[in-house]
């Protein structure tokens, strides 16, 4: 089977939709050799050089031009003998030749249309049009999570029949158990405290990393928090000053995924407490790690974090902070959940997920 994907974000994007297309094509080029994977793109670039290297694993460059993406890939696709194509960040291109394919698109998430207070409405307009086009094109729709699925029944009006849950899973950093001489490496590079908890994701109002600082700033509990920075981060930052919490809270930065798997191992707890999220990759990566995690009782976080993760309102700061200093001046507790979560993570493993791809792929054939 020759299967062909649009690799914009698998090139050029450094987390989320990055990593999705990333891990995808790694675990399906690793276990099913057999076939053929055909990375189109109008240039590649060093990320996921080394899924490159596979046999099975080729860069095509397509057409250039500003459309190319939207008007020439699917085209270019068909050329190259492509029996399938997956547009795996909820866009399929517009203009197809008359040589067989199946198209299937990964669905993300339509916060975009629940929150649409945190786009623009330029931004808003463009997904929801590419998003409708690209669901009524494909021959099948992959959601990442039963509450993504709910989300494109309701909002962009598919049957369920159309849809398929596949969920994700996470780099394999965070599977591996790390030498304590680069444990220790990392600990010295970033200046860690002894213990900590942990918050990572884009500094950005939906991902609520106030409502930990706030929670928090009546304790002397540490936080080290990792991801890229926003506006919001004013509002974070202003409010640490105006508490004198400069010492408490510990922005990182220029962390490698290597890096960041020894953080999360090391953080006594993670917590996440999202208003929404279309998976939360940050939650499987913290279970991976044998960290206990606390996180959203919405959308499709307890979906990510089972029966064993501790859950808030992710709009109550007095909430996140009292469930905070429960686990960390609990270390049986923090031990049990973690191990528990670790049993029940193991769903999202590399092996189960890329036979469900491949079952839906040869069914669509």
């Amino acid at each position: 089977m020759k299967i062909a994907f649009d690799a914009k974000r698998f090139f050029h994007n450094t987390s989320g939709l990055g990593n999705y297309s990333r891990d995808l094509i790694r675990i399906l080029s690793q276990y099913y050799p057999e076939n053929e994977y055909l990375l189109l793109n109008k240039n590649s670039s060093e990320r996921g050089r080394d899924i490159l290297e596979n046999p099975n694993v080729k860069f095509v460059p397509t057409s250039k031009g500003n459309l190319s993406r939207q008007l020439k890939m699917g085209k270019d696709a068909q050329k190259e003998g492509a029996q399938i194509f997956h547009g795996l960040s909820g866009e399929l291109p517009l203009k197809w030749g008359k040589q067989p394919i199946r198209k299937i698109v990964t669905i993300h998430d339509l916060i975009f249309m629940r929150y649409p207070q945190y786009y623009s409405f330029f931004d808003r307009k463009i997904h929801l049009w590419k998003f409708k086009k690209a669901a009524i094109s494909a021959d099948k729709i992959i959601a990442i999570s039963e509450q993504t699925k709910r989300d494109i029944i309701t909002y962009l009006k598919v049957p369920e029949s159309k849809i398929e849950v596949i969920y994700q899973g996470c780099h394999k950093a965070f599977k591996e158990q790390q030498p304590d001489d680069v444990i220790q490496a990392v600990k010295e590079k970033f200046s860690l405290p002894e213990r900590y908890i942990l918050n990572v994701g884009t500094i950005e109002a939906r991902k609520n990393l106030l409502n930990i600082v706030k929670g928090i700033s009546v304790t002397e509990i540490p936080l080290v928090v990792v991801g890229r920075k926003t506006k919001y981060y004013k509002k974070v930052e202003a409010f640490i000053k105006k508490n004198k919490m400069e010492k408490q809270v510990f922005f990182l930065e220029g962390v490698s995924m290597d890096e960041l798997a020894v953080i999360y191992k090391l953080a006594d707890i993670f917590v996440y407490p999202s208003f929404f999220e279309g998976f939360g990759i940050p939650v499987i990566e913290a279970l991976f790690s044998k960290t206990a995690t606390i996180t959203s009782n919405t959308s499709c976080l307890p979906e990510a974090g089972g029966k064993d993760s501790v859950y808030i309102d992710p709009n109550n700061y007095v909430d996140i902070g009292t469930k905070i200093k429960f686990l960390w001046e609990n270390e049986s507790e923090r031990k049990r959940r973690a191990e528990k979560s670790f049993e029940f993570v193991q769903k999202f493993n590399d092996k189960p997920i890329a036979a469900q791809l491949m079952e839906l792929y040869k069914k669509n054939l």
